[in-house]
């Protein structure tokens, strides 16, 4: 997990990641102040290596001299081996209400140039000199650019007197089409009940930095905004991912031309409640998914405590539908396996719990209530790959990370049914500490279609704080969690019986953390 400094009151923000001769670029904001936009480099997407920070908020009288927001950055199609990024400023002139768009930049992606701006620093003079102090302004002026980019209120709110009396027009977003660019932002149309206003806003870039205002791309008609929007075409079809706050989801909606409405699948949600600001990043081998995470419920601050969880291979299934796979990375982090072959009761066996291998399958049933069946070895770091089917009715799931005297860990529930997942983390407090000995945290829940009732193929990794369930080959939990970090792991029945086959369980190596690196895990 890569993470701000640990113990600082910083955090990390929206992210957004390029991919350039085998390097993984990540720039992304530093909460509260957004102060700067930081930079780090890694090879692997889990080692990451901070280098010099991309960009400065302006000084005092510049149009981005408050905050800085979300970025884009991405190849300058008119000028080859150059960098654009784009990014939200906001000013001191206006208290932060209004959100603007300039540019910026490079032929490295490490030293970046914040273009001309058609603004003018309305400071009064000071009433006194000041020996030494540069010439005013510091930023350069040009009247034909056409940056700070704002929304045109022909077709948005663009005034500070409307709607929720602060403009939204961030987290910019490049896309180019052919011979075509385009600027999508989140904005907001003008009319409509108050909260009900985010979309999709656009520009088609005219001319080179010369950027036309458009109607909106795509507007729902439910959400206060959309943010952090991604455009891009899969298998000849349009889709425009978006991470809407209301539950703290990263959806998408698909076309098969720019300019025909937007469509939804009944199941549109690509990553569980928590994961938050989605962006993709095109590599060697596709398309890839981040996002950071925040810790807590559906209602955490998203201004502290986030984490940038591994990256996710976002994929078109044969249906038409997004969604994402497991990081193909994980198996660079394997070390060998760990033991399958034995397996024993976590309590106290009583009549109707057995286990039984033969051909490799396993066959656990549990008719006395629960009963978790734990391998031999303990382990912090896994990754368990299993086909589990049920035979009978009842409930079945997975333990790991448990404490084999008091039973404390991590249950992940399975109704192979439904298809539903919830993770739960539970423990003992301290003694004589009454009700709250008894600590329960449902962490996250995950909905999948299941083909086949009652089975499903699995992969659960545990990879320092971070935690995947993968189901049929689609990624349903991503989070992190530090309750516990190392223990037992097993498959539990409740007055069911599971057969369980394809079991391979390895060993990851542990993430490492290191004075010259950010928090890795």
């Amino acid at each position: 997990m890569y993470s701000e400094t640990t113990g600082s009151r910083k955090t990390l923000g929206d992210v957004d990641i390029i991919y350039h001769e085998g390097i993984y670029h990540l720039f992304h904001l530093v909460l509260p102040n957004h102060d700067y936009i930081a930079h780090a480099v890694s090879d692997d997407c889990f080692h990451w290596r901070r280098v010099e920070n991309a960009l400065h908020i302006g000084d005092p009288g510049s149009w981005d001299d408050s905050m800085l927001w979300t970025m884009h950055v991405g190849p300058d199609p008119h000028h080859p081996g150059r960098w654009r990024m784009f990014y939200t400023g906001l000013s001191r002139r206006d208290h932060g209400l209004k959100q603007r768009l300039g540019m910026a930049t490079s032929d490295n992606l490490y030293t970046w140039k914040k273009s001309s701006v058609h603004w003018v620093d309305r400071r009064s003079d000071l009433p006194y000199e000041l020996p030494g102090r540069p010439p005013q302004p510091t930023y350069q002026f040009d009247g034909k650019s056409a940056y700070p980019v704002g929304p045109d209120p022909l077709y948005y709110e663009s005034s500070i007197d409307e709607g929720r009396h602060w403009v939204s027009w961030r987290d910019p977003f490049y896309y180019r089409d052919n011979d075509r660019g385009w600027l999508l932002c989140a904005g907001r149309v003008k009319d409509g009940p108050v909260v009900r206003r985010g979309c999709v806003a656009v520009m088609e870039e005219t001319a080179p930095n010369q950027f036309s205002p458009r109607p909106p791309l795509h507007h729902p008609g439910l959400y206060d905004d959309i943010e952090v929007p991604n455009l891009l075409n899969l298998r000849g079809e349009y889709f425009l991912i978006g991470s809407i706050r209301e539950d703290a989801k990263i959806r998408y909606w698909h076309t098969s031309e720019i300019g025909r409405p937007w469509q939804s699948y009944d199941d549109n949600v690509l990553l569980a409640s928590g994961n938050y600001a989605g962006r993709i990043c095109h590599d060697d081998k596709g398309v890839l998914l981040w996002c950071f995470f925040t810790p807590g419920d559906d209602g955490a601050d998203r201004t502290v405590r986030n984490l940038m969880p591994p990256p996710k291979r976002l994929m078109c299934d044969p249906n038409g539908r997004l969604r994402v796979e497991s990081f193909e990375g994980f198996n660079d982090r394997v070390t060998g396996p760990l033991a399958i072959n034995r397996l024993g009761p976590m309590k106290t066996a009583r009549p109707g719990d057995s286990v039984t291998c033969d051909d490799g399958v396993l066959t656990l049933s549990s008719y006395s209530g629960f009963q978790a069946f734990l391998f031999n070895d303990d382990a912090d770091c896994f990754r368990l790959q299993a086909t589990i089917r049920m035979i009978d009715q009842g409930k079945c799931g997975l333990v790991f990370r448990i404490n084999r005297s008091t039973h404390d860990g991590y249950y992940l529930s399975l109704d192979l049914k439904k298809g539903v997942a919830q993770l739960r983390a539970w423990g003992t407090g301290d003694e004589y500490s009454g009700e709250t000995m008894m600590q329960f945290q449902t962490l996250q829940s995950g909905f999948w279609y299941n083909p086949v009732a009652g089975t499903a193929e699995l992969q659960l990794i545990a990879h320092g704080s971070y935690i995947e369930l993968t189901i049929n080959g689609r990624v349903i939990l991503s989070l992190a969690d530090q309750i516990f970090s190392r223990g037992a792991l097993g498959i539990y029945a409740e007055s069911t019986k599971l057969e369980v086959s394809n079991v391979k369980l390895d060993r990851l190596t542990s993430p490492v953390q290191s004075d010259e690196h950010l928090t890795v895990g």
